[in-house]
């Protein structure tokens, strides 16, 4: 315990200052990225059952149109990211090198790429189950990286009650500037997806926390706001993990979410500033998610930019449209510190990806560094924003002692943020372990 919070008693806030490395992309517009020749769309491209292909090879379907239907309430619908020919409906590789079924589409180059799916429709006049069921068609998820049903999420657990929307707006990880830029480009669709979910979950007010770094952000929201006062923008410091759901909802409101609980536990419902921004848009057109802003940046790129992509496009179409180098040494779906590297370039920019950065040589793995023995510092300890032990769970996580990690010592509340294995001066990949520690504790309790 840190030496400060032991004289208090007070939990204090924790984590760890990185650089932003934002300054490449920040201040440009998003600008649209070109079809590629062919788009891969997945059937799973979100937490929950994968969705049922209702198209069929051979078949031509319209920019806008569904071509997969969800497969129950923890599941969403497809829609087609562009006018032409389904290919074939076969397994593609996923970022996690599984193969999973998708549907194979093939634009129309010579077509407009007009949206000819949809209609209008009024809002204004719905109940809170008829728009759970409007956002679950238009197939959107959480668009900060979890891909979780945004639906599922506007339903209010029986027994409880939301009094708040909280919309996070932080974006703390380094390169990526996907938020800032729609908060700056899109905040009437911010502003109204947020009023939505307001609806959707009784909730009289909301509050959109945005990081101090990003003050045009907050300006640009206040003015679309207007005079309302049911929605409120707030600054928060700058540091990461900021964006973290329970230690936004801590330093917004004061509210602790507590060990393995939800949001809506404390009257909280909490959305990504993109996920609302989609929601605005889509639901009064009856639109379905076909794209999405995506960042792409990283020292392996020429020509760094936020990017509207459609969902399907190849990584390797994507990274020809930002003019990689010819030194590229791994490439990250997501920002440097919670995201994943992939394997394969053929990999699909699926609704999860909020971005693409791309290393050269000097600046991946360094492969002469070693994995040293613990030297009980404490400073994983310190910076641990859920005031966990990691270095006690690194040593467990050694011995495969999984099942105690997770009864004793609350594995499950770690996020992965990975200011652990970021200060640690033994080198030791504690994020890893801590991975491999709950999928071998999944697997334990489904073979129970």
């Amino acid at each position: 315990m840190p030496l400060l919070e032991a004289i208090t008693g007070k939990r204090l806030w924790r984590g760890v200052h990185v650089p932003e490395h934002k300054e490449d992309t920040e201040r440009l517009p998003i600008r649209r990225m070109p079809f590629a020749p062919l788009l891969v769309i997945p059937l799973s491209q979100h937490n929950g059952a994968p969705s049922i292909p209702i198209v069929h090879e051979g078949q031509e379907v319209v920019r806008g149109e569904p071509i997969a239907k969800a497969a129950g309430f923890m599941s969403i619908p497809m829609h087609a990211p562009a006018t032409g020919r389904v290919q074939r409906i076969a397994l593609a590789p996923g970022a996690r090198g599984e193969l999973g079924l998708a549907i194979y589409l093939a634009p129309y180059l010579s077509a407009s790429q007009e949206i000819l799916y949809g209609a209008p429709r009024d809002i204004a006049d719905m109940t809170p189950a008829e728009i759970v069921q409007a956002v679950q068609d238009t197939g959107v998820v959480g668009l900060g990286g979890a891909a979780f049903p945004t639906h599922v999420k506007l339903k209010v657990p029986e027994g409880r009650t939301i009094d708040t929307v909280v919309v996070n707006g932080c974006e703390c990880e380094p390169y990526l500037t996907t938020d800032h830029r729609i908060m700056l480009e899109q905040s009437a669709q911010v502003l109204h997806g947020t009023r939505v979910a307001m609806k959707a979950l009784g909730a009289p007010r909301a509050v959109i926390g945005v990081e101090d770094n990003k003050m045009d952000a907050v300006a640009a929201l206040r003015q679309a706001n207007g005079s309302a006062t049911d929605i409120t923008v707030e600054s928060v410091p700058a540091r990461y993990p900021q964006g973290a759901e329970k230690m936004l909802v801590k330093v917004l409101l004061n509210r602790e979410v507590p060990s393995a609980g939800l949001p809506s536990e404390v009257g909280l419902a909490v959305f990504n500033v993109a996920t609302l921004a989609q929601i605005g848009d889509l639901l009064p057109r009856r639109g379905g998610l076909i794209e999405r802003v995506i960042t792409i940046a990283g020292p392996g790129v020429k020509k760094p930019g936020n990017f509207l992509v459609a969902l399907g496009t190849p990584l390797r179409w994507a990274l020809e449209q930002a003019a990689c180098t010819d030194r590229v040494s791994s490439v990250v779906l997501g920002g440097p510190m919670m995201g994943a590297a992939v394997g394969s370039l053929d990999v699909p920019v699926t609704k999860g990806v909020s971005g693409i950065l791309v290393l050269e040589d000097d600046h991946g793995p360094a492969h002469h560094n070693y994995i040293h023995p613990c030297i009980k510092c404490a400073a994983c300890v310190d910076v641990c924003p859920m005031h966990l032990n990691p270095s006690r769970l690194g040593l467990l996580a050694r011995k495969e002692r999984y099942e105690e990690m997770e009864t004793d010592f609350h594995l499950m509340d770690c996020f992965e943020c990975g200011c652990c294995s970021y200060v640690c001066p033994s080198q030791i990949p504690l994020v890893q372990y801590f991975r491999i520690s709950k999928q071998m504790n999944r697997e334990r309790k489904a073979r129970a």
